[in-house]
């Protein structure tokens, strides 16, 4: 008995739900859809009456729309790449002609970073990574920078500088300086002496002078 009641009250419930329904009025919806941001037109929107069966409609190519619909039904715009929005139709529309400018934002989505590599499969992989040379780092470079070979080739093309051009005249001065005292006086050496004795004896022999005094 308890069932019988709960499903009769049940239906009187739906019944008078339905009649409530049924009685709200008609209305003709119309109206545009434009961008938000830029007040562009955004075309072929999807119109969804929540209200009713989720019935859906459609705008056109220019963004507008229109369709009958019942006062404070519940419509959803959809869009991809736009954030939906919903308008509730409100009650006691004149002339049974409700219009409106739906502006939808545009809905940006961040995709995760993704990076391509140019392997085909692992083993390609550990191949090229096998026999890649790896760069020198700082300190494998600063030793191939002070090697001798390095410097000696450096010194070769850079130019000098003061200090260096100080140096090497100071270097010129002290080596014609040594060699200055390394030079002997001809006259100071016998053997130069007995040379020059036999040279003008021979110088006279060829004249016919005699060198007996």
């Amino acid at each position: 008995m308890k069932r019988l009641l709960f499903i009769l009250s049940m239906l009187a419930a739906t019944s008078v739900f339905a009649q409530q329904k049924a009685e709200r009025p008609l209305v003709q919806f119309s109206g545009v859809v434009i961008n938000a941001d830029s007040s562009g037109i955004v075309p072929y929107v999807t119109i969804t009456n929540l209200s009713f069966n989720k019935q859906v409609n459609l705008a056109n190519y220019k963004g507008y729309f229109s369709f009958v619909a019942h006062e404070q039904d519940t419509i959803k715009f959809t869009s991809i790449g736009y954030a939906s929005t919903t308008i509730v139709i409100p009650a006691k529309v004149n002339d049974k002609s409700y219009t409106i400018q739906v502006r939808l934002s545009a809905s940006i989505t961040h995709l995760p970073a993704v990076r391509v590599f140019p392997w085909a499969t692992t083993d390609e992989f550990n191949k090229d990574f096998l026999s890649m040379k790896i760069a020198d780092d700082d300190l494998a470079i600063a030793r191939k920078n002070l090697t001798g070979k390095s410097i000696s080739s450096l010194e070769k093309t850079l130019p000098l500088d003061g200090g260096d051009r100080t140096i090497l005249n100071y270097n010129d001065m002290h080596t014609n300086l040594v060699n200055s005292h390394s030079i002997t006086n001809p006259l100071l050496n016998p053997f130069a002496w007995g040379a020059l004795i036999k040279e003008i004896a021979a110088g006279d022999k060829s004249r016919g002078v005699s060198s007996d005094y």
